[in-house]
């Protein structure tokens, strides 16, 4: 496939270890919310997300939708399909490739959500819905490219869809919805300004990330990048192996990860370290949990653990988190993980049992 050749493969990226799994998360787990990467020019950003999309495996989509509608999730139809599954028990599917989108800076809300032709509705009374970038990203990757650049109000749509997993636009009475679900990926460069702390906390992870000061890992990355403007081909062959490992276990995380557990024990936990760390609102706590889930689930596990929350954290709360150590990065998912069982200890009595809830949490006994 061109676009698998074209493409750096994602396991030769040298380093940058926190932002590869902040991106692997969100494929095993579209709902954690995306990612930000903030750092400087020439440390694989805009490669690693690239790379990303070209191991995810191919998706089922309903033929002939535009939208890319998921057959197996009628609820969330767009119009288009919804009116279709009236006239056919049974839409035709294919199989087809994820989407990569580049959002340009240059996009206005109209490009990124999509535009009704209100003159056509009145005078043929039909309606006519010109597609914009949320549809070419349901299912895929969304990039974005130094975000901080885009105006507010786009940032603000971008995510608002991003959150909802559904693109609704309403215009004199009339109203077009399809599907937007997709893996947020934004880049930006710290020093051209930085985002509004409104909208840095509506991304759902975080990584800061700089140059690589290693002298090794630099030669490394100067032999891969040669060998494979060299010969693409023959550089992906050498990967390959590696690729379809990580791909399979991105695939296995995504049927295990409604499955994996947490107990009562485990949400105190999670609240116990955003207080201790006073973080603002309760966003942090959700996207933690979620990411400890995604976690679990690529380690083949159904339950989470300390070291899973821990993990979470590290990427969940940078951005959340500026007056304190964490804030200056100077916690370690190790010593992360001490602070959750001292919290722990604080939090749960000795002899509390712990009991395991479903995937979506259970109901809490009322007293």
């Amino acid at each position: 496939m061109p676009f698998m050749i074209t493409t750096y493969p994602f396991t030769a990226i040298v380093g940058q270890k926190r932002m590869k799994r902040a991106l692997i998360l969100n494929a095993v787990d579209i709902r954690i919310g995306g990612v930000l990467i903030r750092g400087e020019r020439g440390t694989a950003k805009s490669t690693a997300a690239r790379a990303l999309a070209a191991l995810l495996p191919d998706v089922n989509v309903v033929e002939d939708c535009r939208f890319g509608c998921d057959p197996a999730s009628e609820t969330i139809f767009c119009t288009e399909c919804r009116e279709r599954s009236h006239d056919l028990s049974l839409l035709p599917t294919k199989e087809r490739p994820i989407s990569f989108v580049n959002l340009p800076v240059s996009a206005t809300e109209d490009r990124v959500v999509g535009t009704l032709d209100i003159e056509k509705a009145i005078q043929e009374g039909e309606r006519h819905f010109e597609a914009g970038i949320l549809a070419s990203a349901n299912r895929g990757l969304l990039y974005i490219d130094e975000v901080n650049l885009l105006d507010d109000h786009v940032v603000d749509v971008l995510l608002d869809s991003a959150a909802m997993g559904i693109n609704i636009v309403e215009r004199e009475g009339i109203s077009f919805s399809h599907p937007a679900r997709f893996i947020l990926v934004g880049t930006m460069n710290p020093e051209e300004g930085d985002l509004r702390p409104q909208l840095l906390d509506r991304f759902a992870l975080s990584v800061n990330i700089v140059g690589i000061n290693d002298a090794r890992e630099r030669v490394a990355i100067m032999k891969r990048h040669l060998a494979f403007e060299e010969d693409a081909e023959a550089f992906h062959a050498q990967w390959q192996a590696d690729e379809d490992e990580l791909s399979a276990r991105i695939t296995h995380a995504r049927t295990l990860v409604n499955q994996v557990t947490y107990s009562n024990q485990d949400l105190l936990s999670i609240a116990a370290l955003t207080s201790s760390l006073n973080v603002d609102g309760h966003r942090a706590d959700l996207v933690i949990l979620k990411t400890a889930r995604a976690q679990a689930a690529f380690d083949g596990r159904t339950a989470i653990n300390d070291m899973d929350i821990a993990l979470a954290a590290e990427l969940a709360l940078p951005h959340r988190v500026n007056s304190t150590p964490f804030g200056q990065e100077g916690m370690t998912p190790t010593q992360l993980q001490e602070k959750i069982e001292e919290l722990r200890e604080q939090t749960v009595p000795a002899d509390e049992q712990e009991e395991k809830t479903d995937g979506q949490g259970g109901e809490e006994k009322k007293t």
